[in-house]
């Protein structure tokens, strides 16, 4: 299998690669450094949330509440901000993980101890989490004038050449990629969703495991929901509208399986940063947004099938090895009996 992501991902990057050198073939100046940096920098939010629903999806779950939490979690820091200017920035960064971690463990402990499945636990939760930012809010936008002049523009310094946006993603992204390699947390994730029978006989709570998957994708959204508004220099009800469809399909591009256990950090983020290419540079050649949106869904539904593909595959690699080994183990006893 990890032959299989290897090879994917490599293929993927590959993918990146060619389209950047068609699309710079159309627009000169798109495959420059700079450029670059700015389709790694927009991205960055991407792929942090996409960090976050891997998590979710390797324990054979997924969250569609990032987004939604994302929004209250960025018009709370927002508007805490705006009332109280003095608050450090990075007691509002904590604050802003608190309050996501909050909503993401609501969605683990509906998943875990009431038993509702994750996709209608977090559709719900969607709704409400918009509706808890409209209801704070009460509707009304916080723009640039109101937030502070640190706290929009840290994000934004730039240090060798990618502003401070993207080297916090690049952070997230090794930090991530320690906790799923290097941690008893990062193999239970794997095992919940690969095969959680083995699991439960490993001594793994699967459940429990599911729940700090929704609370860590929850902390990053929180996480994400300050770089937005931050970024973006506004806070409103509908931000990230439809975000947390992306990041669905960054993780299932990048080779993550929604059927659990299977998945690398790697394939997750060049997920993400091929959508990011996509969408940087189909605005540049003159294509529609309908097209874009087209071209987007034609692109999960290929990867999806891709990825059915490699898993039936393996499943009959599985089958044949079993085969092979019956025999063997039926001359054991046969030879202790000549014994």
């Amino acid at each position: 299998m990890s032959q299989i992501l290897k090879y994917r991902e490599i293929l993927l990057a590959a993918i990146i690669v060619v389209l950047i050198a068609v699309f710079s073939s159309r627009a000169p100046g798109f495959a420059s450094p700079e450029n670059l940096a700015n389709i790694f920098n927009d991205t960055s939010i991407l792929m942090i949330l996409a960090l976050g629903q891997m998590a979710v999806i390797l324990t054979k779950s997924i969250d569609l509440s990032v987004a939604a939490n994302l929004s209250f979690t960025g018009m709370a820091i927002a508007m805490m901000n705006a009332a109280y200017p003095q608050i450090p920035l990075p007691v509002l960064i904590v604050m802003a993980m608190g309050i996501g971690a909050v909503l993401g463990a609501i969605n683990g402990l509906m998943v875990w101890k009431i038993g509702i499945p994750s996709i209608v636990a977090t559709l719900g939760t969607l709704t409400i989490y918009r509706g808890m930012a409209f209801v704070l809010s009460g509707g009304a936008w916080v723009n640039q004038t109101q937030m502070t002049a640190t706290f929009l523009n840290t994000p934004r310094i730039v240090v060798l050449g990618l502003p401070l946006l993207g080297w916090t993603a690049i952070l997230a992204i090794a930090l991530v990629a320690l906790v799923f390699t290097r941690t008893v947390f990062g193999r239970a994730l794997y095992a919940s969703g690969g095969n959680p029978t083995a699991a439960l006989y490993a001594g793994i709570d699967v459940g429990r495991t599911r729940f700090f998957a929704f609370v860590m994708s929850g902390a990053l959204a929180g996480l994400c929901g300050y770089l937005w508004v931050s970024r973006y220099a506004v806070a409103y009800v509908d931000i990230a509208a439809g975000f947390e469809l992306d990041t669905v399909a960054a993780c299932v591009i990048g080779g993550i399986s929604t059927l659990g256990g299977i998945g690398s950090v790697g394939g997750a983020i060049l997920g993400a940063l091929f959508l990011g290419v996509i969408k940087n540079a189909l605005p540049v050649i003159n294509v529609s947004p309908f097209w874009q949106m087209a071209i987007s869904g034609l692109v999960i539904i290929v990867a999806v099938l891709f990825n059915a593909r490699q898993e039936k595959r393996k499943g009959r690699l599985i089958l044949r090895d079993a085969a092979k080994s019956r025999p063997l183990l039926a001359e054991v006893p046969a030879e202790g009996a000549a014994a």
